[in-house]
């Protein structure tokens, strides 16, 4: 079964970067429109940022736009999500995830997540 792994979480004070990385086993990444997600503690999981198949397409929550960057490499099979100015409020387990339907909190597969946390 194809697996989705996400990489690149950590500590980070305000202000700062981190990379989020995701890797995909399955055969049709290529043809993927591939997102991120989160959830914070004691909230629901909420739509981030996606990308089409080819790039050429992305989306943001309004939370997050102009501070994250989503992008791709179909030669890798890997999605990653460039998150600057970071908040506390970013803090979160942060999912990859296949196929989502952008704005909402559905997708066709998970990965495992990866946490995020952001210090004053």
């Amino acid at each position: 079964q194809a697996q989705l792994v996400e990489s690149g979480g950590g500590l980070v004070q305000a202000g700062g970067s981190l990379r989020l990385s995701c890797a995909d086993s399955g055969g049709t990444f290529s043809r993927n429109t591939m997102g991120w997600f989160r959830q914070a503690p004691g909230k629901e999981r909420e739509f981030v940022a996606a990308i089409s198949w080819t790039g050429g397409s992305t989306y943001y929550a309004d939370s997050v736009k102009g501070r994250f960057t989503i992008s791709r490499d179909n030669a890798k099979h890997t999605v990653y999500l460039q998150m600057n100015s970071l908040k506390p409020e970013d803090t979160a387990l942060y999912y990859c995830a296949r196929d989502p339907v952008v704005y909402t909190s559905i997708a066709a597969a998970w990965g495992q997540g990866t946490q995020v946390t952001v210090s004053w």
